[in-house]
């Protein structure tokens, strides 16, 4: 039995050296959804001593990057909008979904959520893709 794309785009994941930098873990990946999971480190904190927002950020960009490019079509970021909603500290763990509202041949419109181990939502956004006809080989 082939193994299905979304299995291997999140494979993928293992192998993405910006992933692994900030050991970013992806838990589920279906067609126009998924869910990545990171845990904070000390050295993510900014100089006011909670955690970067780019680091919050970054979990729910590659939660965005599986879920609009699940379809196995090339699919990349136009815009990204996010609210963020609570301080985050070391030690926690964020759980960041990206889910599609939208869908069309060139766009695809996605809703995020980004919660801690506790289940409270740290921050929210939306985003927007491009889709190109282009097939992704993995």
């Amino acid at each position: 039995m082939e193994e299905k794309f979304t299995d291997r785009i999140k494979a993928a994941v293992a192998e993405e050296p910006f992933a692994q930098m900030l050991e970013l873990r992806p838990l589920e990946v279906k067609e126009g959804y998924a869910k990545v999971e990171m845990v904070i480190k000390p050295e993510y904190r900014n100089l006011f001593g909670a955690t970067h927002g780019g680091l919050i950020f970054s979990a729910l960009d590659e939660a965005f990057e599986l879920a609009s490019n699940s379809h196995g079509t090339f699919a990349t970021a136009l815009s990204v909008t996010i609210n963020y909603l609570r301080a985050v500290k070391p030690g926690e763990k964020l759980v960041a979904e990206a889910s599609e509202v939208g869908k069309t041949k060139r766009t695809g419109n996605y809703r995020f959520l980004v919660s801690n181990q506790d289940g409270e939502l740290v921050a929210q956004g939306q985003g927007l893709v491009y889709r190109k006809d282009d097939p992704i080989q993995l």
